[in-house]
């Protein structure tokens, strides 16, 4: 979207037929498919790639899951390092690491296919032995209560005669399918998924572009994701500076550059040639919200805070204000009066808070929009101040809503099915402006960028969809412009 506004010819690569559905309705050229069935071959005229590989759990807490993910998908991108950087590495040389990575993902995709319908067999077994328990309390006259308790536990109660042999068989193999279910769940983290190849396409795509004889390096790359995948940018920008690139990576904090919603992404950013990229510089104040003291009475209400006018700005223009949800909104309906005129309300989240899912968040109307999920649609608005919530349609916000608190145009033309999931799933494109023309546009002069970011932003407000395209399928080259068929 972003792209488009600037003024850039752009294509995208979608699996999901619903997003495919909505970028056709918005005039977006669009190949349906799974991008490891694409090559960068395939459309040799493309100079810029982007892109946000799938989040997988890289967190590194819990049991150690998400840490060994990580860790599989960096020694991965450290073996393509050295298959590019060794002296004289050549196509063949990069290529034969890459099939040699695939088959071992491929491998591990067959074997995890395999335990997975295992453990679906073994969760099915589980259910029905649960329900033998259940009914075997039943009929020995246990309470409601107690048989609660044990179904819980499973384990019986000092009040239970476990003299009852058919109850503790029960028992016994209920227990044992837990073992062997616990065991089928530890192999499967060992093999992680499928989504470890994915998170290595777009390296693979720049080695493609860079190394396979008759083809041009691109000459920018941008890549984002949530904060927990940084070290995987950190760790691409070491291959990417290898292969002639200057490169950047951020945490950008989604409301320091005007976007009405708190959200961080990581972003990688590279380009071909000589000119750094320097740190993206943000235009808004960051939102801080009110650290309330412990066992205060105003916990779980909204964490509205004055202005922050404590941003240092030794250079350049003052940072302006964040953008809250009520100015956006009231921007929205300046275009489209059919939205809904709100009173002042509270946001009341679907998640909990503080690892307490009863503590729902709330934000208030004049601050910015908490991350926006694809459970936007559950999140509750009520009376600021209060726990009532708004009449008729005002008590949700509308699809439009929510797209434009993802700073999407209000026109902007959802389709196709989970229209939510879609919209929490994008890249706010108004960061990605900044992002885009901080990388495609070294060249201007801070005054010009300012002024190229401006007209941009009146542009994105007001986009309005062109004429419906075409989704293509794979092989459907001709006329393509990025195909040069």
């Amino acid at each position: 979207m972003a792209a488009d506004v600037l003024g850039y010819q752009v294509t995208g690569i979608e699996w999901d037929e619903d997003a495919c559905a909505t970028r056709s309705a918005a005039g977006m050229e669009t190949f349906r498919g799974d991008v490891r069935d694409y090559s960068a071959a395939d459309f040799p005229r493309a100079q810029v790639l982007t892109g946000g590989p799938p989040c997988q759990t890289f967190t590194v807490a819990g049991h150690g899951a998400g840490r060994r993910a990580l860790d599989d998908v960096l020694q991965y991108i450290e073996r393509l390092h050295s298959a590019v950087s060794t002296d004289g590495a050549g196509w063949d040389n990069a290529s034969r690491v890459w099939r040699e990575i695939s088959a071992e993902l491929e491998e591990k995709a067959a074997e995890a296919k395999t335990i997975k319908a295992e453990k679906r067999e073994v969760e099915a077994l589980r259910s029905v032995e649960r329900r033998a328990i259940k009914k075997s309390l039943q009929e020995r006259g246990s309470s409601r209560q107690e048989i609660a308790s044990i179904l819980k536990t499973l384990r019986a109660s000092r009040e239970l005669d476990l003299e009852d042999d058919d109850l503790r068989q029960l028992i016994e193999e209920y227990s044992a399918l837990g073992v062997r279910l616990n065991d089928l769940k530890a192999r499967l983290e060992k093999l992680g998924d499928e989504r470890t190849g994915l998170v290595l396409q777009p390296l693979w795509w720049v080695i493609e572009r860079s190394r396979r004889p008759g083809l041009e390096p691109y000459q920018a790359i941008v890549l984002e994701q949530v904060p927990a995948v940084m070290p995987v940018w950190e760790k691409y920008a070491e291959v990417l500076d290898t292969l002639g690139y200057r490169t950047h990576t951020q945490l950008m904090f989604t409301e320091a550059f005007g976007v009405p919603q708190t959200r961080k992404r990581a972003v990688l950013m590279a380009r071909m040639g000589d000119i750094d990229i320097p740190e993206l510089a943000e235009t808004h104040e960051r939102y801080r919200p009110r650290a309330l003291p412990t066992g205060s009475s105003m916990a779980g209400q909204a964490d509205t805070l004055p202005l922050n006018t404590e941003e240092e700005t030794p250079d350049g223009p003052p940072k302006a204000a964040w953008v809250s949800m009520e100015s956006a909104l009231k921007k929205a309906r300046s275009i489209a009066p059919h939205l809904p005129d709100r009173p002042a309300f509270t946001v009341v989240s679907n998640y909990g808070t503080g690892g307490d899912p009863g503590a729902r968040g709330r934000r208030d109307h004049d601050v910015p929009s908490a991350t926006i999920t694809g459970k936007v649609s559950r999140n509750r608005l009520v009376h600021k101040g209060t726990d009532t919530d708004l009449p008729g349609e005002c008590d949700r916000f509308t699809l439009a809503e929510a797209g434009v608190l993802q700073t999407f145009p209000v026109a902007y033309p959802w389709s196709g099915k989970d229209q939510s999931q879609q919209i929490g799933n994008a890249v706010p494109p108004r960061l990605a402006l900044h992002v885009l023309r901080h990388v495609l546009e070294p060249e201007l002069t801070d005054e010009a960028a300012r002024a190229r970011l401006e007209q941009a932003v009146a542009d994105l407000e007001a986009w309005q969809p062109g004429e419906p395209v075409q989704v293509r399928e794979h092989g459907q080259w001709e006329g393509h412009p990025l195909t040069g068929r």
